[in-house]
């Protein structure tokens, strides 16, 4: 039995399933969580299915998650997406389930599931969600398919990213095919702006700091957060406006997440990798795309040392 009928199987067993994911969410992790949600209900309406961890106000068109209960660890399934170790599980404590389940596109770093559903050439955990789907008795609705969508397009960038496979178009023309998706729509919700919006951009242009060895950086205190009235996780988005300058090889928006007392760092690269300097930050990710959870100010430093060095043996060894 494949590992999709094997997930089938477990959801067809439960009454009470919780999908989790990672801290600091994004569309694909909501989109995943959300669109799974929409298929178990919509193949057996009679389970209890949430969706826990702490809401992203910036994404909240995506969805609306469930408050987490004490009783939902009661004879319950965990299905985690998006997260390839246990620190960065958003929200609940995995060894308090009957039954785990991890369905991820990270590199692998640790084994918490009962069964784990890892492919780290998939675009997204949303891909493998479809895919679930699509190998299962799981019923596809269009509402889900929506969610589903706007994961894939989120960590794709608009299928800009390597990682976008002839797997990846085969699976969204099965959402167009199957539900009538139409994704001309869900683009505003996502990549509508205010006015606000690029104030704040142009203030990061305005003020990144580039090294001579292509490293961009900048690091936002909770004072310039306020005079732009966002939050950390909105500060850190618009990395994936900096994709293509030429000045830069990687890139890093440093924001003080006052939430959970910690400095969020959000990094790209057009070359050097960096998901496993951010391991080293209480952080992981893609080769290309990866984030930490920072202490102090000398761990800023340390990582910007660390990415700058990064850039310069890049640059040495390629340019």
């Amino acid at each position: 039995m494949n590992k999709f009928k094997q997930i089938y199987k477990q959801i067809k067993k439960y009454k009470k399933i919780v999908i989790a994911r990672h801290i600091g969410a994004d569309p694909d992790a909501l989109g995943s969580s959300l669109g799974l949600k929409e298929a178990i209900l919509n193949t057996f309406p009679s389970k209890e299915v949430y969706c826990v961890g702490t809401p992203a106000s910036r994404h909240k068109y995506i969805g609306n998650l469930d408050r987490f209960e004490e009783s939902m660890y009661n004879d319950s399934l965990l299905i985690v997406l998006d997260t390839p170790n246990i620190s960065r599980i958003d929200g609940v404590d995995v060894k308090k389930f009957k039954y785990v389940i991890k369905i991820d596109h990270h590199p692998f770093i640790e084994e918490f599931g009962n069964i784990e559903l890892i492919d780290d050439t998939a675009s997204s955990a949303s891909q493998l969600v479809i895919e679930l789907i699509k190998e299962t008795k799981l019923k596809l609705n269009l509402s889900g398919a929506e969610k589903l969508y706007v994961g894939i397009i989120g960590d794709t960038n608009r299928f800009l990213y390597y990682y976008t496979t002839s797997k990846t178009f085969s699976l969204v023309s099965y959402l167009m095919e199957s539900t009538n998706l139409d994704f001309t729509k869900l683009y505003e919700n996502m990549y509508l702006k205010s006015i606000d919006d690029l104030k704040f951009q142009s203030y990061i242009i305005n003020n990144i700091n580039i090294t001579q060895e292509g490293l961009g950086y900048i690091n936002l205190d909770q004072s310039i957060l306020d005079e732009f009235n966002i939050d950390a996780s909105t500060a850190t988005n618009v990395v994936n406006n900096l994709t293509y300058i030429k000045e830069m090889y990687s890139w890093v928006i440093f924001a003080y997440d006052k939430v959970n007392d910690n400095i969020r760092a959000s990094i790209r690269s057009r070359g050097p990798i960096i998901n496993d300097i951010a391991s080293k930050y209480n952080g992981g990710g893609h080769i290309y795309a990866a984030g930490a959870r920072l202490k102090s100010i000398e761990e800023v430093e340390a990582l910007i040392s660390d990415l700058n060095d990064a850039c310069s043996n890049f640059k040495r060894d390629n340019i």
